[in-house]
């Protein structure tokens, strides 16, 4: 496959385009410059995707208790175990759980075979960990799961609020849009309502740290304002919504005053006064939120306490208003679309309409539908520990480290009957578990659509060939569906026929009921869906030429309630199912880094990807550190109720006083003791089901070790039998985090062993101080450095990253070897410091030296330089915090 081909990125909901020039050898990737998501930027993720299409750790053949398999075998034998557990114990007594990573196609297929074949809604997908909540909020208030806003909306804006959502590192493209749109219109007013000080609060008017939870007494006090005010869109009101009256009694009653608002919210009064009143005086107000709104015990409420101020101002369905919904991962959208979640139907139907059960059957031609509600994900993994779910199939996710309580989900997988695992990768925390395991197709040799947040359907287009048996997730899916006896039902052969199927259900019975209608899409020939260019949703057929493309919902006034009236919701403030207490006193808060992805198995294979965040870490306030006998650089446990973690302790500043945060992307397979998951409180919000990651009541302490190291190799070192260790994929070599206990009575030859060295090498550099516990050793072969190991029994150790210029060397001279000896670059050496830009691989240590001796006082000038900042723009707010460093140093100078 060679030429050029326009393609989706397989990270965020952003949805940016990328344009791909392959040569048939190592293809080039650049942001797709005619996208409406991205206009050609990338954030430092979708950048180096290149670096990621290796076949590295895949799964390529099917694999049967263990043992490589023909396709056949493999189908044949899921397909029984199937049909047997379905005939024995029932339709329910069977289940799938998938992602956000499928294309819609593949979510099609999976959820039509369980819904409409075999008869159950036990299909649930990694996306109800993300935004569940919001999809709840959508349908309580709009009538079904609708997105109001589109990003050029945030252009337009005069005021946007980010609610829960650290977009600088988590939706970076779409935080670039609105950095722009701010320094063409100054005017713009940003403010961020988050318990963090994240870098996101860099281009923040107004920050309001909120008591983690409170967001519903903060949006219901905005509301009774907002009344009090006269702030109130009275016609649309009147005309277009119900249930006003309740909704305004329950905000008066739980919120009250401002000064009410500001103590249950743990902020000052003044800029709760503040953000009352930039929202009040400005019309053009997007309020965006993600997942500190969402993965709450109350995200439903808190979604819908937002709407709510919508729905009373009228700022709704015009541009540059709305709420937003911004969604986590690439096609979280397009599995909404599809039925992917346990509690709705394809085509944004509804499990418990009969007459929509009864559409989507006829339409299907199937012996049976789901006739009420499957299990949501928490429900579903308590299912299979509990022996009532006895089959299970895993499509491109890995539960065990991404589900709550993940120790009790790693448990369930083993104690059931048959855990079928799809994926691409042969080893991650879950595919241990699986009885079979079925290889599939990643990112650039999938086929497909994938729907963003602000509902455009994106074509993803393969580059790559398919490498050993892997196949496309539909195919899997259909080839069992077949032998489960339904071949009537799944005659697929190319996407695109699914993805017509799929529009054709969109449109069926659909005058204007429902807002989700593609059927202007349903004849695309071949050509015509190899041809397609992003559009948004609705796009209705009218039989002509040119079909109804309605891109702003809601613009009059019409909302999809039998009665077309939006609905205020009554939300009523809830404290957490689980506070924080003597024994448990600090809450731990869950998130991504900047530059990694869920469990790291694509971003993790990238280098430059590894040099921002290399470690697992916890951030604490420096106070509580204190207070806790911790001190910066040490390792630490966090303790809940649920698990443990080890992580290293990082002071940033961005902490309020009883939070820490942790990243949720360290595995077993990159760290001894880091999964995030297993310490999470499996409560859900009872209305989505989406579990709690942001608030579970946690304990720390020192981890006591006896002396820190790290090792550098480029062959992979057997680090398992160290008391705690991490690792990560550097260029040319793997660096490895390792600390331990006790000492080494024979350290040289310990070493020897750990670096795969042997017992007299031909080039080997040592230096060791008795006194001081210092020892520092390096394996050289042909001059070439092969791996080296730096321990202290203090963890300030050296700096790493000048040593990887060391091992792009292709030979060491005498100043080199010196300065692996002294643990420090000498003479010509430098040492950048930790990579800040991911995109150009620049660190802080050259920044810092660029802003003093040129005299540096903007980010843009570092960019003109040095290009950092210049790309994705992700570390924009850390170079702006070295300015303000740089120069109060300067200051002191």
């Amino acid at each position: 496959m060679t030429g050029t081909v326009r393609t989706t990125c397989p990270y965020c909901g952003v949805g940016c385009g990328v344009t791909v020039q392959n040569t048939g050898t190592k293809p080039s990737l650049t942001g797709d410059p005619l996208h409406p998501a991205n206009h050609g930027r990338l954030c430092s993720k979708g950048a180096a995707l290149g670096e990621t299409l290796d076949l590295t750790g895949r799964l390529v053949a099917p694999r049967l208790g263990g043992l490589e398999v023909g396709w056949d075998e493999a189908l044949n034998h899921v397909a029984e175990r199937f049909r047997t557990t379905i005939r024995e114990h029932g339709p329910d007594s069977v289940a799938f759980y998938v992602s956000g990573q499928l294309l819609t196609e593949d979510y099609y297929v999976a959820n039509k075979l369980m819904k409409g074949y075999i008869g159950s809604a036990n299909i649930d997908t990694n996306s109800r960990l993300c935004m569940s909540s919001a999809v709840a909020a959508h349908k309580r208030a709009f009538g079904e799961d609708l997105v109001p806003v589109q990003y050029q909306d945030l252009e337009c804006a005069e005021l946007i609020v980010l609610v829960g959502s650290n977009t600088a590192w988590c939706h970076p493209v779409l935080y670039q849009r609105i950095v722009k749109a701010k320094e063409r219109h100054p005017a713009l007013k940003i403010v961020v309502i988050d318990p963090r000080r994240t870098p996101t609060c860099e281009i923040a008017d107004l920050h309001l740290p909120v008591r983690a939870g409170t967001d519903v007494w903060l949006f219901n006090g905005l509301l009774s304002h907002l009344h009090q005010q006269g702030c109130v869109d009275q016609r649309f009101v009147t005309e277009h919504t119900a249930g006003l009256e309740q909704a305004l009694s329950t905000a008066l009653d739980s919120s009250g005053e401002i000064e009410t608002v500001a103590q249950q919210c743990g902020i000052q009064s003044w800029t709760v006064e503040e953000f009352y009143h930039l929202f009040a005086r400005t019309e053009r107000v997007v309020t965006a939120f993600s997942q500190g709104v969402n993965q709450s015990s109350c995200g439903t409420d808190k979604a819908n306490s937002i709407i709510n101020c919508h729905l009373l101002t009228g700022r709704i369905g015009r541009a540059g208003m709305g709420p937003f919904s911004i969604t986590g991962q690439p096609n979280a959208m397009g599995g909404r679309e599809v039925g992917g979640l346990s509690n709705v139907l394809a085509a944004h139907m509804d499990l418990e309409n009969a007459h929509h059960r009864q559409i989507v059957q006829q339409f299907w031609q199937s012996p049976r539908i789901a006739a009420r509600e499957g299990l949501k994900a928490v429900d579903l993994f308590e299912a299979i520990h509990a022996g009532r779910v006895k089959a299970v199939w895993i499509a491109a996710t890995n539960p065990v480290i991404s589900l709550p309580d993940a120790n009790r989900v790693r448990e369930a997988l083993r104690r059931c009957e048959l855990v079928v695992l799809s994926d691409c990768v042969a080893n991650t925390d879950s595919t241990s578990f699986a009885h079979v395991l079925l290889p599939a197709a990643a990112w650039g040799e999938k086929d497909g659509t994938v729907t963003n947040s602000e509902r455009c359907i994106s074509r993803q287009r393969a580059f790559l060939p398919l490498p050993g048996l892997a196949k496309p997730d539909w195919w899997i899916f259909c080839e069992v569906a077949r032998r489960m006896g339904f071949e009537a039902g799944f005659n697929f052969a190319s996407a695109v026929e699914i993805f017509r199927e799929h529009a054709r259900l969109s449109a069926t019975e659909n005058v204007g009921s429902r807002a989700f209608d593609i059927g202007a899409l349903s004849e695309l020939t071949r050509e015509d869906y190899d041809a397609l260019l992003p559009r948004q949703w609705p796009a209705r057929s009218t039989g002509e030429q040119d079909p109804i493309i309605d891109s702003r919902l809601f613009e009059d006034g019409r909302f999809f309630h039998a009665d077309g009236r939006a609905r205020f919701i009554a939300t009523t403030p809830r404290p957490p199912v689980h506070p924080p207490d003597d024994l448990y006193p600090f809450i731990l808060n869950t998130g991504r880094n900047r530059d990694q992805w869920h469990t790291m198995t694509r971003t993790g294979k990238a280098a430059r990807l590894n040099t921002h965040r290399p470690e697992p870490y916890v951030d604490m306030h420096e106070k509580d550190a204190l207070l806790s006998g911790l001190r910066a650089g040490q390792l630490l446990r966090v303790r809940t109720q649920w698990g443990s973690l080890v992580g290293r302790l990082r002071v940033s500043g961005e902490m309020p006083r009883g939070m820490l945060f942790a990243p949720i992307h360290w595995s077993d397979e990159f760290s001894s003791d880091a999964r995030v998951g297993s310490l999470v409180n499996p409560v859900v919000d009872p209305i989505s089901g989406e579990p709690e990651f942001k608030h579970t009541p946690a304990q720390v302490e020192p981890f006591v070790v006896d002396w820190y190291a790290f090792a550098l190799s480029r062959r992979p070192l057997s680090v398992r039998h160290v008391t705690w260790w991490s690792c990560t994929q550097g260029e040319q070599f793997t660096r490895y985090e390792l600390a331990g206990r006790g000492r080494q009575q024979h350290l040289s030859r310990w070493v020897k062993q750990l670096l795969n060295a042997p017992e007299e090498p031909t080039d080997w550099l040592e230096y060791a101080d008795a006194g001081s516990g210092v020892y520092r050793a390096a394996h050289l072969i042909d001059d070439r450095l092969d791996a080296c190991i730096f321990i202290s029994p203090r963890p300030d150790l050296p700096a790493r990253a000048w040593l990887s210029a060391l091992f792009a060397k292709n030979g060491l001279d005498e100043a080199d070897r010196t300065s692996l000896l002294a643990g420090q670059p000498l003479g010509a050496i430098t040492d950048a410091g930790p990579i800040v830009c991911s995109c150009f691989g620049v660190g802080r240590q050259t920044i810092c030296h660029a802003v003093r001796k040129f005299r540096l006082t903007t980010a843009q000038q570092i960019g003109h330089r040095l290009r950092a900042g210049t790309n994705c723009g992700s570390c924009l707010p850390e170079l702006k915090g070295i300015l303000e460093e740089e120069s109060s140093l300067a200051v002191e100078r």
